[in-house]
């Protein structure tokens, strides 16, 4: 259920109405649009009593929420949300915000010699692994705590934000000191316990899709982020398992379309990890942007032949420089 507040509406009223709604049992969290203030009830089992909101000073109506995700659906926000992270917006209509660099951190001259070349061709996010899930025990793990403070050092000489994944409780605490956007992996999707915590988390959220999780259950995933208190979330497209294998995965472009018609959240897109393969990162990223993706996460290597996890899928810096051109030109 929503309450839709008036136009004139003052912030003494909308916090009456909160209030009210935590005397209720439930809870109230605010959704500032650009016309007026909506406010989504949360934790209703039912029906809500009406007769105790309507006669409210600054409320014009209530109204039903379809969907099962209350704060991710555009019914609660109609807008696109725009994500400000210092000088870098993410979302409306604002440019694709491009996030490159290795898969995983091996050194700190690796990730800073990447982060230039990312900068020069126009990427204004880094990313890089410091911890590294892997199908293997016997893979590359990442620097670990090594790798955070070598990203934090990117970000210092080279101005680019940062963005690296949280795989636990316990090392999201420490990407969130250290980065400016925590990743939630694909396996993590649905680690619910780990979407709560996220939910605490004062930095930006890049959540990515599960290999076979529908977008129904990526919405649900973000609302937990949400419903915890972080409404800053970015979801991320980056392959589906299906019956083909000529890829590593399904890009699945509908889904940008899809989640866009019913959220207002932004969405990017993973074409290193859905191909697996550097050869078809670039067309995979062109039609990303060409059907509204609001960013792409590209994996990149100043010597991708000697990369310690993912070379097959990284591309050279020529090639980057030759995607950047591509996607401004479709952008436009």
């Amino acid at each position: 259920m929503l309450v839709i507040m008036k136009n004139d509406a003052t912030e003494e009223q909308v916090q009456r109405v909160i209030a009210e709604i935590k005397n209720m049992g439930y809870r109230g969290v605010p959704m500032p649009g650009a016309i007026r203030t909506a406010i989504c009830i949360l934790g209703n089992k039912g029906a809500v009593e009406e007769s105790r909101l309507l006669p409210l000073d600054g409320v014009k109506e209530l109204m039903s929420v379809t969907k099962p995700y209350k704060l991710v659906s555009r019914e609660t926000h109609p807008q696109d949300t725009i994500i400000t992270i210092e000088n870098v917006k993410i979302g409306g209509s604002n440019k694709p915000v491009i996030m490159a660099g290795p898969c995983a951190i091996e050194n700190e001259k690796q990730a800073l010699t990447t982060a230039e070349i990312v900068k020069q061709y126009g990427a204004t996010v880094f990313r890089g692994g410091a911890f590294k899930p892997r199908t293997s025990p016997y893979s590359f793990q990442g620097m670990g705590i090594d790798g955070l403070k070598i990203l934090k050092k990117v970000h210092d000489e080279t101005g680019l934000l940062t963005i690296t994944e949280a795989t636990d409780h316990v090392n999201l605490d420490d990407v969130e000191k250290y980065a400016d956007i925590i990743q939630i992996g694909a396996r993590n999707m649905q680690n619910y316990s780990l979407l709560k915590r996220a939910g605490e988390a004062k930095k930006p959220i890049l959540l990515k899709r599960g290999f076979a999780a529908t977008i129904d259950e990526l919405l649900m995933s973000a609302e937990y982020i949400m419903a915890g208190g972080n409404h800053r979330v970015i979801l991320c497209e980056r392959g589906i398992r299906t019956f083909s294998d000529n890829v590593r995965n399904t890009l699945d472009i509908s889904a940008i379309l899809s989640i866009k018609e019913v959220s207002h959240l932004p969405v990017v897109v993973d074409p290193s990890h859905a191909a697996g393969r550097r050869d078809y990162v670039i067309p995979l990223s062109r039609a990303a942007i060409a059907v509204g993706a609001d960013g792409l996460l590209i994996e990149v290597h100043h010597d991708p032949v000697h990369a310690l996890s993912d070379g097959m899928q990284s591309l050279f810096p020529e090639q980057f420089a030759k995607l950047m051109e591509e996607i401004k030109y479709i952008y436009k």
